[in-house]
């Protein structure tokens, strides 16, 4: 017990030590903190890390979060949004710089989280601390450990209903609603056995978005349709859309006024449209110099004004509705002329690309156009696309036709 008592006196004294500004030093040090901030606040990643290994008092002083703000959001996946958002208060901002520094020089650990044995075109989503995905015409819910860079094995929960393979699925107001290969979409309550399913279209529902109890979906068979989520509507079509031409990705505007459709560029028109979604009438189109077959597999708003796409002629492309719909602002190639199945992006500087070869999956800083990092996560006989992409700031997760895989780069 004595022992016990002299260990937890020796803490508090070490916890005090390491709290009290040191008395002797340069004059530098007995400024107050709020002018120690400021002048601070100018200094670099470097300059602050040594700063910090001058003394321990110094080292929890250049811990403070408002000394990194400016740094993490010059940073690549630290949490921050183009705006500044802090969208994880809850982790300490040099910590999510630190992590930074490995996204921005490609150093991580990679790994596969889950097998299956025949070919699939999987898709997920994440949500908390777990993860969902699609296999054959059911969705699979895993929760994952502490680490982020496992999986417990067993499901929490599995979600079937369709005949024929679920090709597209998004998690919305505790349900998750998909989109599947036999033209029907389904609705599953995330914590109950409610499940609902309805015939959505006369051929597969390649894709599906909902927001605000709106749920949008396109088809191989040429209409976009908007519906309602509320239980007591489901399966009553609001509006249908004749796109005229096969719709491949699909998107509702953060407002909820409209939504964009991606199509196969097989008409004399952009793949790229935007639709009113109250009256499903067409609002604009983006682009004029798409080439025949440039289809449109996936499309994000990151803002109201501002989305992302990407598919078959290779490019990424970022448009601004404020300034033009008829040419992008940023384009991003991929280098080996390959397509662009899918993309992911931190809401600031980083963007992910999948490609349609080798599982290559490459890592862009935005405000740059050449390629920051591939990592081709299969080889020779066994190329596959990358389906779908996710990402936190410590992870970034890539399902192919085999497996999905796990970048680690907190703990590279």
């Amino acid at each position: 017990m004595a022992a016990a008592a002299g260990e937890e006196e020796e803490e508090e004294e070490a916890a005090r030590e390491a709290a009290a500004r040191p008395a002797a030093g340069p004059a530098l040090w007995r400024l107050p903190e709020e002018l120690l901030l400021l002048i601070c606040s100018y200094l670099d990643i470097r300059a602050l890390g040594r700063l910090a290994q001058v003394c321990r008092w110094l080292r929890r002083f250049t811990s403070c979060d408002l000394l990194w703000r400016r740094i993490a959001r010059a940073s690549l996946n630290s949490g921050f949004t183009r705006l500044g958002t802090d969208l994880m208060t809850s982790v300490p901002v040099k910590e999510r710089v630190k992590v930074s520094q490995n996204w921005r020089l490609g150093r991580c650990r990679e790994g596969i989280l889950l097998k299956w044995r025949c070919s699939q075109m999987p898709w997920m989503q994440l949500e908390d601390d777990s993860l969902y995905i699609s296999q054959a015409n059911f969705i699979l819910a895993y929760q994952f450990r502490p680490d982020g860079a496992s999986l417990n094995r067993r499901p929490l929960g599995v979600f079937a209903g369709h005949d024929e393979d679920v090709c597209h699925f998004v998690l919305a107001n505790s349900h998750i609603v998909s989109a599947g290969g036999d033209g029907k979409i389904g609705v599953h309550k995330i914590h109950s056995t409610f499940t609902v399913k309805y015939s959505a279209h006369e051929q597969e529902v390649n894709c599906v978005d909902c927001k605000g109890g709106i749920i949008v979906s396109g088809s191989r068979d040429r209409t976009a349709k908007v519906w309602p989520l509320a239980s007591g509507r489901l399966g009553q079509c609001l509006h249908t859309i004749q796109t005229e031409d096969r719709v491949w990705s699909i998107a509702i505007s953060p407002l909820l006024s409209s939504f964009v459709t991606g199509t196969a560029c097989c008409g004399h028109f952009s793949p790229l449209r935007i639709w009113d979604l109250n009256s499903g009438q067409l609002m604009t189109h983006l682009g004029s110099d798409f080439p025949p077959g440039a289809g449109v597999l996936d499309v994000m708003y990151e803002s109201p004004f501002t989305l992302l796409s990407c598919g078959y002629d290779t490019y990424v492309r970022y448009w601004d509705l404020r300034t033009s719909v008829r040419k992008c602002v940023m384009e991003w190639e991929e280098p080996h002329d390959s397509t662009l199945y899918c993309l992911q992006t931190d809401g600031n500087h980083l963007l992910a690309t999948g490609s349609s070869y080798y599982g290559v999956v490459r890592l862009w800083d935005r405000r740059q156009r050449a390629c920051l990092h591939a990592f081709p996560l299969t080889s020779t006989p066994l190329s596959s696309p990358v389906y779908c992409l996710r990402l936190t700031t410590k992870h970034l997760y890539a399902a192919l036709s085999y497996n999905l895989h796990v970048l680690d780069f907190q703990n590279p």
